[in-house]
């Protein structure tokens, strides 16, 4: 499933990783040690996210377009 969500993706020395985000998903956050870990890791979040607000019945905020 490629993510069309927005992926802000930052260095943080309090945890000695990458973290990843997405702002449009409350509490989907991933981390891996490089970039790209980090990014392959919060995109099975988003599935796992969206997923889960689905079996809930809640809303799915639609994507922006990210990448």
């Amino acid at each position: 499933m490629a993510c069309n969500y927005e992926i802000n993706i930052d260095w943080s020395h309090e945890d000695g990783a990458f973290v990843a985000d997405v702002a449009e998903l409350p509490g989907c956050i991933a981390h891996g040690e490089t970039h790209d870990a980090a990014l392959a890791n919060v995109n099975d979040a988003v599935e796992l996210w969206i997923e889960t607000a689905r079996d809930f019945g809640d809303e799915v905020p639609v994507a922006r377009g990210g990448f």
